[in-house]
């Protein structure tokens, strides 16, 4: 089976003797490799992003902000993507925020972050040539088939990555893993896909004509009542230790470590058969006139960050390059005063801006006591 809008995509960029060549690869390897090249292509061309910075096509009004900060426990666990052109999709983009935790956590994070754009891609095209070809190659695949086909696809792409990285025997991932939040803008769709606590937040205007935050995704903490059900379905454990009051965590039947706070990750082996799952949580929003940006970011933003403040953060920033910054800078003050005697976590962040500046901007929003709080706020 080929894949026509990878091929094409590779035809230009590629000679005709590479053509070829991806063409075997996609009937060999479900078109792992074509989507491997692509990416390939995609950094060469400036199109993909994984460090902090900023990404911006000239086919699209897209405009990405990306921001890592490593906090106090060691070296930095998150890790973050943008792809622009996502398959060489002018109207398509791919982002995604990884938060590794364990001994092997920035590993197998930045492994994850490796294989799911790629892995995505091509069971998205696979899926799609399929529909196209039970219904005709001319008919056009309807929202809600669309919606169907990309929930599909993550499916299908989280169980083979967290199957590969099982079987992967350079990297121990039996007591370390990641969360994987990743969103794909194709025009005016968006679809999210989500395992673990990392956070997706989309800022639309009010009837007011304010900028109010809409959370899309769910944090996925064992404590929450289906979570909590599954895991003790499957013998697993659920409490928080006497000096982490409100920190639920995911046990082995016998008590024992890691002590997961999160009920959906990459990896952590130990406790899959007890309750841990790497499903993705997969919705859809269709984007208006009236949404503005959406703010992708690891729990160390939310811990200290609420969802009202970071859009507020973000919509201040007048210069757009540093707003992923701005916002980071703010939660990594912000852990001082509400989580004094916490080593600070890693704090990532991308912002993704939906219009052009030509745009008219919203109304500017307050910036209150969380960039820089009063000393009685401080506790000081």
């Amino acid at each position: 089976m080929l894949f026509p809008s990878l091929l094409d995509g590779l035809a230009r960029r590629r000679s005709t003797v590479s053509i070829k060549r991806s063409r075997r690869s996609c009937q060999n390897d479900s078109g792992r490799e074509a989507a491997d090249e692509l990416a390939k292509d995609a950094k060469k061309s400036e199109l993909m992003l994984k460090s902090s910075g900023i990404v911006k096509s000239n086919k699209s009004d897209n405009f990405a902000s990306v921001c890592s900060k490593r906090g106090q426990k060691g070296i930095n666990q998150d890790c973050a993507l943008v792809w622009e052109e996502f398959g060489c999709q002018e109207d398509m983009v791919f982002c995604g925020i990884f938060d590794g935790h364990g001994p092997w956590g920035h590993v197998v994070a930045k492994r994850v972050r490796e294989s799911v754009p790629s892995t995505l891609l091509c069971n998205w095209q696979e899926a799609l040539t399929s529909s196209t070809t039970s219904v005709g190659m001319d008919a056009d695949v309807g929202l809600d088939r669309n919606v169907d086909i990309w929930r599909q696809s993550c499916l299908k792409t989280y169980a083979s990555i967290d199957q590969e990285l099982k079987k992967n025997t350079k990297i121990d991932s039996f007591r370390s893993g990641t969360t994987a939040l990743t969103i794909v803008k194709q025009g005016e769709n968006l679809v999210v896909a989500n395992v673990g606590d990392s956070r997706a937040v989309l800022a639309t205007l009010s009837d007011d004509g304010s900028l109010v935050p809409l959370q899309l995704t769910i944090d996925f903490r064992p404590n929450l009542p289906e979570e909590a059900e599954r895991i003790k379905q499957s013998k697993g454990l659920v409490f928080c230790l006497h000096d982490e009051p409100g920190v639920y965590r995911v046990w082995m039947p016998n008590g024992e470590t890691p002590g997961l706070a999160i009920s959906r990750a990459f990896g952590d082996y130990c406790v899959k058969d007890f309750g841990l799952i790497s499903v993705p949580h997969v919705t859809q929003r269709s984007i208006t006139s009236r949404d503005h940006f959406v703010i992708l970011a690891s729990d160390g933003v939310w811990d200290v960050i609420s969802n009202q403040e970071a859009v507020e953060i973000v919509s201040s920033t007048l210069d757009r390059e540093k707003s992923a910054k701005k916002l980071v800078e703010c939660a990594a003050h912000a852990w001082k005063y509400k989580k004094r005697g916490i080593a600070m976590d890693d704090i990532s962040a991308i912002c993704l801006f939906f219009h052009s500046t030509s745009s008219p901007p919203p109304p500017p929003q307050p910036v209150h006591s969380f960039i820089k709080p009063s000393k009685e706020a401080a506790g000081i």
